[in-house]
């Protein structure tokens, strides 16, 4: 065996590892800095966000319970109209009925009249007892003041024509229930449901407040400022312009009102039909002379119209000065009866058949 065998293998020493940084340099890096910090931001933006999306999704379902809660009404209010419809419907079936009645009177009276053959004085009792009649059905089933003044004008004209002295006595009674019915007040109701009907005709074109756009009333200013900076001074100019944008960065908006609904087409439709259908009702009203029912629904066509619509509009503040001279109307007149001329003619005829 060789010597170099027995010798212990000397083997070369490890190199040294190569020295770390230390941590304190590490935190100096700037670019790690700026790291952390737009790491920070953007994890505050991301909360932030997430907050206004919070408030905007409650926001958003407020309004849509509010929405909900305008349908439910829409309905209910289109119900109860139904509702009154059908009573109105009634009544004017009544209001047939006796018309239907007034008609055969009218031809009794009409048989009663050609059977009458006895000389002049009866023919002109007869048409005077026919007007009279005729002006207290307008009365009843018309509340047509001006059409019962005619008729009784021409019952005292046939009578003034016959020259009797016997029917003085009748028609100082006719004068009495004409001198009332022109002391009524003419309620003009062809001109009235001209109105309506032109108010129902506009609701669907009547503008939402939910649209309507914030106007612009800087502009004017604006070309005022522009126009007076022309004729000054290079410095004078540049003060002017200067506060005119400063203007421009200050804007004055009220909060004392409410939002505007916001409404789905749905609802927009069902909030025009059942504006509508009050303004409807309350025609049905002016025709039967209900003075609570006409001023109820016109008051609440117009709670409806100044809370949905623009007011700013001029469509719409023609329909508001409409309705409320409409609803400032009197509508319910007390009318009165011609009982006391048709017992004068009544009893003029039992004493002459005495006689």
């Amino acid at each position: 065996m060789n010597d170099t065998a027995d010798q212990p293998s000397t083997a070369p020493p490890p190199a040294p590892a190569p020295a770390s940084p230390p941590a304190s340099r590490a935190w100096k890096n700037p670019w790690l800095i700026i790291a952390l910090l737009a790491l920070a931001l953007a994890g505050w933006q991301w909360v932030e966000t997430r907050l206004r999306l919070a408030d905007t999704q409650q926001e958003l379902a407020r309004r849509l319970s509010a929405s909900d809660t305008l349908a439910r009404e829409s309905r209910m209010l289109a119900k109860q109209a139904q509702e009154q419809l059908a009573v109105l419907q009634e009544k004017y079936g009544e209001l047939d009925a006796k018309f239907a009645e007034s008609k055969s009177q009218q031809a009794t009276l009409e048989s009663l009249y050609q059977d009458l053959a006895r000389g002049r004085d009866e023919w002109a009792l007869a048409e005077v007892e026919q007007g009279v009649t005729l002006a207290a059905q307008q009365l009843q089933l018309a509340a047509n003041v001006q059409g019962a003044v005619l008729a009784l004008q021409s019952a005292d004209a046939r009578l003034a024509g016959s020259s009797r002295p016997q029917f003085i006595g009748l028609r100082k009674v006719l004068a009495r229930d004409l001198d009332r019915l022109r002391a009524l007040p003419q309620i003009d109701l062809p001109g009235m449901n001209l109105q309506l009907e032109s108010v129902i005709s506009a609701v669907d074109t009547l503008p939402l407040a939910v649209d309507a756009r914030p106007r612009d009333e800087r502009k004017p200013a604006a070309l005022a400022v522009t126009a007076t900076a022309d004729s000054l001074a290079f410095w004078q100019q540049l003060a002017v312009e200067f506060w005119g944008e400063l203007r421009g960065l200050i804007r004055i908006q009220r909060f004392d009102r409410d939002e505007p609904a916001l409404l789905a087409p749905q609802q927009v439709f069902f909030l025009r039909e059942n504006l509508k259908l009050r303004l409807l009702n309350a025609r049905l009203a002016l025709l039967a002379h209900d003075q609570w029912t006409f001023r109820n629904e016109l008051a609440q066509a117009r709670v409806w119209v100044d809370r949905y619509f623009d007011g700013h509009d001029q469509s719409v503040q023609t329909a508001q000065r409409s309705l409320k001279r409409l609803a400032a109307t009197e509508i319910n007149i007390e009318l009165p009866n011609l009982n006391e001329s048709l017992s004068a003619i009544k009893n003029f005829k039992l004493g002459k058949e005495r006689k």
